[in-house]
C-alpha cells in the first residue's frame, strides 16, 4: 500500500472503530475489512495499487443493510481523506449497521 492509501486505511479504522466497535478488523483477500459477529465481511478498503486502478475504494458487502428500493451503490471511490468524505463514510457505516 501507498502512503496516501494507508493514511485512508487508517481513517477508515479509526471511523470504524468509532462509530461500529463490534465490527472486527480482519484482512480479506489481502484487503483490510471488518466483519461482523458472524464473520461475514460488512465493509472492506480496496487500495488502488492492489489492482492498478485508478482510485482506493471503500465497499460494502451484503451482511451491510445499505437497502434503498430496488438498487442502490455497494462501492464509493476514495482519492483522498478528507471531512466531508469521513462524514459521508460515517452515515454509510451507520446505515450498514443498523439494527
Amino acid at each position: 500500500m501507498s502512503d496516501d492509501e494507508a493514511f485512508i486505511a487508517a481513517k477508515l479504522h479509526d471511523l470504524v472503530r468509532e462509530i461500529a466497535p463490534e465490527l472486527q478488523p480482519k484482512t480479506w483477500y489481502s484487503m483490510p475489512a471488518y466483519a461482523n459477529a458472524d464473520g461475514k465481511v460488512v465493509l472492506f478498503f480496496q487500495p488502488a495499487t492492489k489492482f492498478q486502478s485508478r482510485y482506493n475504494t471503500i465497499g460494502f458487502n451484503d451482511a451491510a443493510q445499505l437497502d434503498d428500493g430496488a438498487m442502490w451503490p455497494t462501492s464509493f471511490a476514495v482519492t483522498a481523506w478528507q471531512e466531508d468524505v469521513a462524514e459521508q463514510v460515517s452515515t454509510l457505516i451507520q446505515r450498514a449497521m443498523k439494527k
